[in-house]
């Protein structure tokens, strides 16, 4: 994600190369990033946050307090952007200490391929400008929302965790397709560009999921079929259960 954000962020001149440090505890990972974007690196925290204006936080939510141990006082007036999930803007303002302006974001993998979609939550000292600033950033791989910080549980379980939904959706329909003798290549290709098609169809209609569905199925048809059978399987009630599922398991994370 880390990488993904970075490759998009130069692309579009929002960053300069030498502007830019990033630190890793693996050399060899930050030798291939150096010769990939002529940026500078760093195996050291303290010495590439020191004096910095904005430094992301692209760690693992279990690894969060080692890395800001290490980090408190070095970039008082600095803002900090994070993108762990659960670890809330007060955990990350008393952990730095100053006058850190924090604003949290929940991205999602799609962003590896510049058609992602984040939530942007402000912490309590960020300000307006700080918000957009990361909001543009973003938009550099896909698209960016602005919500309130206690909708990023919300925001994790429906599109942080939400490709993950999609994928499970893709594997289920390409088992069918090899039950029924399908080429598994033409198979994936039917059921990708569908998937594909599908949102962008929602997308540019701007038509409500249940109008289109309808729209799909004949009473008596082969989606009507389908349908009939997903929701003797409660198919519908399960993917919505699995989602607030998500959600509570992210306010676990943050102590609520």
């Amino acid at each position: 994600m880390a990488e993904a954000l970075l490759s998009g962020m130069l692309s579009a001149g929002v960053v300069r190369a030498d502007a830019v440090v990033v630190t890793d505890i693996r050399e060899e990972r930050l030798a291939e990033l150096r010769e990939k974007y002529g940026i500078q690196t760093s195996v050291d925290n303290v010495e590439a946050v020191a004096g910095a204006d904005e430094i992301w936080l692209c760690v693992k939510p279990q690894q969060m307090q080692d890395v800001l141990g290490l980090l408190k006082g070095l970039a008082d007036n600095a803002r900090w952007v994070s993108i762990a999930a659960g670890v809330t803007a007060l955990t990350l303002e008393s952990a730095l200490g100053g006058n850190v302006r924090v604003v949290r974001v929940m991205p999602n993998t799609p962003a590896l391929v510049k058609c992602g979609v984040a939530g942007v939550a402000a912490g309590s000292r960020a300000e307006d400008e700080d918000v957009q600033a990361v909001k543009t950033a973003l938009e550099c791989v896909g698209k960016a929302v602005v919500v309130a910080e206690s909708d990023l549980h919300a925001v994790t379980a429906l599109s942080g965790s939400g490709p993950a939904y999609v994928f499970y959706l893709i594997e289920s329909m390409l088992a069918a397709g090899e039950e029924m003798g399908m080429d598994p290549e033409i198979s994936r290709e039917l059921v990708l560009q569908t998937v594909i098609g599908a949102g962008r169809l929602m997308e540019e209609t701007g038509l409500a999921a249940d109008e289109l569905r309808k729209r799909v199925t004949s009473k008596g048809g082969t989606t009507f079929a389908a349908t009939e059978c997903f929701d003797a399987r409660e198919v519908h009630a399960g993917i919505k259960a699995g989602t607030l599922a998500a959600a509570a398991r992210s306010k676990v994370l943050a102590g609520e």
